[in-house]
């Protein structure tokens, strides 16, 4: 076990929220975690319910897990596969599916044949031209922002319409990258 696992969760400069979308067979839920900015302490909340304590720690080993939640523990194993999350606790069994938001950051959910930047960054390949007809989750625009790289898929087919900006250009948080036109 790593020493920085056995820490609480301590920020500097404060709290932090972060919200997560989780799907599952029979439901959709929203989740946001707010750790307190005194380390150690978290609530979590679920849609419109109202935040609860929570609190996470890691078993004996990396898959096995302990959770308190509203003062509740619970222990159990998770696997995880890629953004699918297999949870086994007290006899039951679940499958969760992450919505990593960055990674569908280009899907349909722009509307509008819209494709938009999902943080401020650097363009560093643009792989379609004017014109070019795509297919869903085709490569479109590679975006560098905060030294990670992120790639730009087309929500759905569809024709290039227009680019918007060339190799280096920095965009703003949400500048429109390219416009697609249905085929």
């Amino acid at each position: 076990m790593s020493p920085w696992h056995a820490l609480p969760d301590w920020r500097l400069n404060g709290g932090y929220r972060r919200t997560l979308e989780w799907h599952a067979p029979d439901r959709e839920a929203d989740v946001t975690v707010t750790y307190e900015d005194n380390g150690g302490r978290a609530s979590l909340a679920t849609g419109d319910a109202a935040a609860q304590p929570f609190a996470w720690t890691r078993g004996a080993t990396p898959l096995d897990f302990d959770v308190t939640l509203d003062g509740v523990r619970s222990s159990g194993r998770v696997y995880a596969d890629g953004d699918s999350f297999h949870v086994f606790t007290q006899g039951v069994a679940e499958t969760f599916e992450w919505r990593n938001v960055l990674a569908h950051a280009g899907d349909a959910e722009h509307g509008g044949g819209r494709l938009t930047a999902p943080m401020p960054g650097k363009v560093i390949a643009v792989l379609v031209e004017p014109g070019q007809k795509v297919e869903a989750g085709t490569p479109l625009i590679v975006m560098e922002a905060m030294k990670m790289e992120h790639t730009i898929g087309a929500p759905g087919t569809g024709v290039v319409a227009e680019v918007l900006y060339g190799v280096g250009d920095q965009v703003a948080d949400g500048a429109q990258l390219l416009v697609m036109a249905e085929d």
